[in-house]
């Protein structure tokens, strides 16, 4: 069980991976990007989530650099995660988009690399760029984002390597049990983006409920949740003080039967688009 906001995951590769990051998904690059991810990184943020695709690698990798001078830190005391976009999705365009990612952010290896998004007949192509960037060790992490277990089945049968994460909407509201039953038995970690489904289920009554038993706000019992169904959470926000209270999480336990009323409000229901039917 997870007590401390710096405690990790151990992949299955071996690399230890943060159960808690920051996500910077439409932030837009400049000053309140960059500040949000320093004020992370120095209230004990180890990991930061971003992608090609949310055109904010540039500040991120600002961040980064002045935060690990600001708090004495090493390159290597961060886990750091970038995604290839759809429209690069290939062997070399994949590679070409690693090389293009590291060159934004400033950094001479990514923790983890990611596939976006499960675009058919693109795929496995671009996993055999990120198998090759692997190998070379060129990053320390390899895995997707968004795939269903179709999707995993059909990789695996196909890849060297198998995945090390799976990153995908998961939240009260999409429990994905299945899903991560599947990566469970599998060993691929399953991350959770969007993980307060954009704030949508603040103020749900059996939420509100349980917050209340504990003292707690309705993020800290839904990234708690999280937690303690080994899942790897990556809550998004620009304010210093969300920042800080999305990581007081390891004061507290949620009972089994506490666990048990959140996994009943599944609806299986998105904010983001459905990973077996998307058109970009």
């Amino acid at each position: 069980m997870m007590k401390h906001m710096q405690d990790t995951m151990t992949l299955h590769n071996g690399v230890n991976m943060p159960g808690l990051g920051l996500g910077v998904f439409k932030v837009e690059e400049g000053d309140t990007l960059v500040q949000a991810v320093k004020s992370a990184i120095a209230h004990g943020y180890r990991s930061i989530d971003t992608a090609a695709i949310y055109g904010n690698e540039r500040s991120v990798g600002q961040a980064i650099r002045e935060a690990l001078q600001e708090n004495q830190l090493a390159r290597e005391d961060l886990f750091i995660t970038s995604k290839v976009w759809n429209a690069d999705l290939g062997y070399e365009s994949t590679l070409a988009a690693y090389e293009a990612s590291l060159e934004k952010l400033g950094l001479d290896y990514l923790d983890l690399y990611l596939i976006h998004w499960p675009v058919q007949g693109k795929y496995n192509e671009a996993w055999r760029a990120l198998e090759t960037l692997y190998h070379e060790g060129r990053v320390k992490a390899i895995g997707v984002s968004n795939f269903q277990i179709h999707h995993l089945e059909d990789l695996i049968s196909k890849a060297q390597i198998k995945p090390m994460v799976n990153q995908v909407e998961f939240h009260p509201r999409l429990t994905q049990k299945e899903l991560l039953r599947y990566t469970k038995e599998q060993g691929i970690q399953l991350e959770a983006w969007s993980p307060l489904m954009q704030g949508e289920l603040l103020d749900n009554p059996t939420l509100v409920a349980i917050a209340t038993k504990y003292g707690k706000s309705v993020a800290q019992i839904i990234l708690r949740w999280d937690l303690q169904h080994g899942v790897i959470t990556i809550p998004k926000s620009v304010k210093e003080q969300r920042i800080i209270e999305n990581a007081e999480l390891f004061d507290f336990e949620l009972s089994t039967n506490d666990m048990a009323q959140i996994d009943g409000l599944n609806q299986d229901l998105r904010v983001g688009p459905d990973p077996d039917n998307f058109d970009f």
